[in-house]
């Protein structure tokens, strides 16, 4: 996957889908102050359905995520990154640009902060941006060898046992190889965007978005030896339920299905890809030490600030 591409060209956006967090405290204004901001440059706005019931938004048209793909030419998510995380999976078939402003908290997805959002938006629709692509996890679940269920995943896939049940054992195949069998309270299956994710929190390693690898993480393995692997992103991974109670696999923790033991859960990369535009100048890396706060800079004598 290509590293972010500097834009300045004289591409013009003229159609724009708004998409916000719903019932999100004083969101509204920025809604709406949005809005205005680029029906007065001249161009068509229009909000995500749910967006545009819970805000009331009268005087602007509303459509649905399928819509959006159809007619947008970006979308600008409001929000934090459970909010992309969302419409990014509706989004990704029609490969409409995505740009992220942030009301929520870490915000490594949504990365332009409310109070610059209108200068930021200013230079990014006249062109001025940086572009990059994110790719996706396709999962299903097979069940007596039919598929019983599907979703994307922009984070990761996590097979994990319910509240108050015990371990579960789980065999993973890799390719057709076998790799190992792990008790532990499950695994995640996260993309490079995922490492900062629930793979992150439990103990897996931060992956550049450009890598095309998948990363594969116990969650409190029983074994210290079960540890995290990178494996290619062309991998089809399959994890199959040996033992074990209440298990269910999720999708982003948006989307949930029950499993049984001999479930197979299978993996792949998806055909899609997210496209994210950001304000000139960005870096990941820059993202990485403000949302982790890796906060100290080097002055210009050497010493620590």
């Amino acid at each position: 996957m290509p590293l972010p591409e500097s834009r300045t060209d004289t591409i013009q956006y003229k159609s724009i889908a708004i998409v916000g967090k719903p019932l999100a405290a004083g969101i509204s204004r920025t809604l709406f102050e949005l809005a205005e901001f680029l029906r007065a440059s001249g161009r068509t706005v229009w909000f995500e359905s749910d967006t545009a019931r819970s805000i009331k938004a009268a005087g602007y048209a509303a459509l649905t995520p399928a819509e959006i793909g159809q007619q947008a030419d970006a979308a600008i998510v409001v929000g934090g990154d459970g909010t992309m995380l969302g419409i990014a999976r509706q989004l990704a078939p029609f490969n409409v640009p995505l740009i992220g402003i942030n009301q929520g908290r870490l915000g490594f997805m949504t990365d332009i902060p409310c109070e610059r959002m209108l200068p930021a938006l200013t230079a990014m629709l006249e062109g001025d941006y940086e572009s990059e692509q994110r790719s996706l996890l396709a999962g299903k679940v097979v069940r007596n060898g039919a598929s019983i269920f599907d979703a994307l995943a922009f984070n990761d896939v996590v097979v994990a046992r319910g509240t108050g049940a015990g371990m579960v054992e789980l065999r993973v195949d890799v390719d057709g190889h076998f790799m190992y069998n792990q008790r532990s309270d499950g695994l995640i299956v996260a993309t490079p965007t995922g490492s900062t994710a629930y793979s992150l929190s439990a103990g897996g390693p931060l992956l550049h978005p450009s890598l095309g690898g998948v990363v594969l993480v116990p969650i409190a393995p029983h074994a210290l030896s079960n540890r995290p692997i990178v494996v290619p992103d062309k991998s089809e991974i399959v994890i199959e339920v040996v033992a074990g109670r209440n298990v269910s696999v999720n999708f982003d923790m948006q989307s949930l299905a029950r499993l049984e033991h001999r479930d197979q859960v299978v993996i792949r990369r998806s055909a899609h890809t997210v496209t994210f535009l950001h304000p000139h100048g960005w870096s990941y890396y820059h993202t990485l030490r403000e949302k982790l706060h890796w906060n100290e800079y080097p002055s210009v004598d050497g010493q620590l600030k």
